[in-house]
Parts: structure tokens; C-alpha cells; sequence
């Protein structure tokens, strides 16, 4: 793990990347800003987390790390002792976690719980959406840090590190760390209220565009050409053919507009 910071004093925001070794677009955003070295009005603390599986481009080592939080310092993978060191090192700092997806091009925002925090805060950054998780956050970050968590794009694309860099930005501008003014926009909330399973099988297809409502009795994916069909409609989030190895990705549904905070007379 490799921890930097910009700014003086003690840190009570952070920004981390590398949570995956096949996900690089934070990396890229973090090491920018550690090149250019900005003048920050509040300290930030700037963590690259699975230096181990960046190096060898893999999504971990040993088990997922954003399903280890909060981590053992005695255990036996290397991924849950970081998760336990990763704790250690943003205890006290709301943390803006990056990463990419196999499923959707456009940025979009997952927390834990719509916190007053991500009311603020999330509606001045540019994503698509916000996705809250609360009955699937066992093992994740937020589930030991206070966390916002975006999919900046499409795993390994130049469009999702080029996304990182301005959602770290703008998180940071709307933590008044940068200087400058953020363009506030209204979101559509989503809640996640299932995992869609696969069965093992050759060939995976996905019929269905992420956010889009799936009716009941709409044919969303097949594995070896066996159609899955919705019982009830839902909106698919995550889903992808390959992003994960048993779950096609996430079942929600559209619970609120989150409205642009307030602007002070």
C-alpha cells in the first residue's frame, strides 16, 4: 500500500485507488495529482491500496479486498491483512474510493446508506446516478469507512481514467479541498434489493441495458443460450456477461430523485 499526502496538517479526507489490480483509472487520478503537487485548502490524503495486484494486473491476490473490510492483521491472506492496515490509515477521513466496470460506461456513485454526507456531496459530481447498497455492504469499505464509492467507466479504458480524474476533483473541490465550483445535478436513486446468479456454463449473455427498467416476463440473460426471465420488474445494475464469476451483477429499484443541495443566499 502506498500512502502520499498534499497539504499540511492531519487529513480527514481521503482519496484511494487500486482497490483492484485490474481496475488502474484511480491509480492513473491519484498519480496525477501527486505530480502536480495542487495547493489544497484542506490536507488530503492519497492512498494507492493493492500495490501487490496492480503489479500483477489481477483483480486480487487472495480473495477480494472490497469484500474484506474490516480486515484481521493475523490472517492468512494478504488482501484481509490490508483491508485491516487500509482501516488503520483512513480511520477519521471521509473517503472517495474509485473504480471500473465491465457493465456501463458512464460514471455513477454506491454508498452505503443516502447519508447526509452523499446528499451533499454526490450531486456535485459528475455521475449518472446513485446506487445505494446497505443490504449488500458486508465486507465492502463503507461498511467500516464513511465512503463514496463511483464506477468511473469501462475497466481499462482511457475514458474511465480520464472520468477519474475529474470525479476526484470535483469530489474534492465539493469538499472545499480544491478551489472552484462544482455543477450540482439532480440523480436518480437506486436501491439494490437482489443479486441476479449464474449458472456455471460456457457462454454468458446479457439482453438488457444497466438502469433501464426490465419488465416482468422480459427475457435479461441466458447462460449456454438458458434465458433468465424476470418475475417481477427490476432494474438491472452491475450486469454484465463476465464482470463476475457467479452473478450476472444486481437487481434495484428506483427509490427517489436526490435534488442538488441547497445553494446559501
Amino acid at each position: 500500500m502506498r500512502v502520499a499526502q498534499i497539504g499540511s496538517g492531519t487529513p480527514e479526507i481521503a482519496v484511494v485507488a487500486g482497490i483492484h489490480g485490474d481496475e488502474p483509472c484511480g491509480v492513473r487520478a491519484v498519480e496525477r495529482l501527486l505530480d502536480e503537487r495542487p495547493t489544497v485548502e484542506r490536507p488530503v490524503k492519497l492512498i494507492v491500496a493493492n500495490e501487490e495486484a496492480l503489479k500483477r494486473r489481477v483483480r486480487f491476490v487472495d480473495e477480494d479486498l472490497n469484500r474484506a473490510f474490516p480486515g484481521d492483521p493475523n490472517a492468512e491472506t494478504h488482501e484481509s491483512r490490508l483491508a485491516h492496515e487500509l482501516v488503520g490509515e483512513l480511520e477519521g477521513c471521509l473517503t472517495f474510493s474509485m473504480h471500473s466496470t465491465q457493465s456501463h460506461a458512464e460514471p455513477f456513485a454506491i454508498v452505503n446508506g443516502v447519508s447526509e454526507t452523499a446528499t451533499e456531496i454526490v450531486p456535485q459530481l459528475p455521475v449518472t446516478a446513485l446506487v445505494e447498497t446497505s443490504n449488500f455492504a458486508e465486507g465492502r469499505l463503507f461498511s467500516s469507512i464513511e465512503t463514496i464509492e463511483v464506477e468511473c467507466g469501462m475497466q481499462g479504458s482511457e475514458t474511465a481514467a480520464q472520468n477519474a480524474d475529474r470525479l476526484t476533483r470535483a469530489f474534492l473541490t465539493a469538499v472545499g479541498a480544491l478551489p472552484g465550483d462544482t455543477v450540482c445535478r439532480e440523480l436518480p436513486i437506486y436501491r439494490l434489493t437482489n443479486v441476479i446468479r449464474k449458472q456455471d456454463a460456457d457462454t454468458y449473455e446479457v439482453f438488457v441495458e444497466n438502469f433501464t427498467e426490465v419488465e416482468s416476463g422480459d427475457p435479461f440473460a441466458a447462460a449456454d443460450g438458458n434465458e433468465q426471465v424476470a418475475e417481477e420488474p427490476f432494474y438491472p445494475v452491475l450486469m454484465s456477461p463476465n464482470g463476475y464469476r457467479d452473478v450476472f451483477g444486481y437487481a434495484a429499484e428506483k427509490v427517489d430523485v436526490l435534488s442538488s443541495p441547497p445553494t446559501a443566499d
